[in-house]
């Protein structure tokens, strides 16, 4: 694969499992509506920096299995791509998503919403299943060590995830009753993000290391 292709199949990769409604998007919604749009910034930042543990232990602790196995790579790989098959198959699933914002006079702030954004993504399991069964698929020979290439890699998701999130936080706060009224839009951001993952999950499983 030539490295155009790679980082195209990676950036792609990267913004579609972003961009799909998931909790750690929903929560910052959420915030946003509630709070506005410093808070809902603030919680993004702080999912961000909870993910950045997840990046390191998967990095640490598949760096020797990945780097000394052909077969636990590749067993890796096939269990990533299935996880994508997964997620097409929840997002071609989905009936869209409703947000539900409750009624109070206490405002969070913006550093409240951080520790909790911290804190929501460092103990969610799923985030630390994600990172090590989607990074390990980018991991290439004569590329450097595996631990500094899934560092770098798990950066880079985290870089789009922060554009991707304060486009989401920038849009809620403009128009956050249309949002909280109608489904439509999410539903067909499912359908797309669904058909994105089928054709992620079939280019990685038959890519070659």
């Amino acid at each position: 694969m030539s490295d155009f292709n790679f980082w195209l199949l990676f950036l792609a990769s990267a913004f579609a499992l972003n961009v799909a409604p998931g909790p750690d998007l929903l929560y910052i919604l959420t915030k946003t509506i509630r709070n506005g749009k410093k808070v809902g910034l603030a919680s993004a930042l702080g999912v961000c920096t909870g993910a950045l543990f997840h990046v390191f232990a998967a990095a640490f602790g598949l760096s020797m299995i990945l780097a000394s196995s052909a077969l636990a790579f590749s067993l890796v790989k096939y269990i990533g791509a299935a996880y994508l098959f997964y997620l097409a198959y929840q997002a071609l699933q989905s009936s869209g998503f409703e947000l539900i914002v409750e009624s109070s006079n206490q405002r969070e702030t913006a550093f409240e919403s951080f520790k909790q954004g911290v804190i929501i993504d460092i103990l969610n399991p799923k985030v630390a299943i994600f990172f090590m069964a989607f990074l390990p698929q980018f991991v290439r020979e004569n590329s450097g060590p595996v631990s500094f290439q899934l560092i770098y890699l798990g950066l880079l998701v985290i870089a789009v995830a922060i554009v991707v999130e304060t486009a989401y936080v920038l849009v809620a706060d403009k128009i956050s009753e249309r949002i909280r009224s109608s489904k439509r839009l999410s539903i067909w951001l499912d359908r797309a993000v669904g058909a994105m993952f089928v054709t992620l999950g079939i280019k990685l499983a038959l890519s070659k290391n």
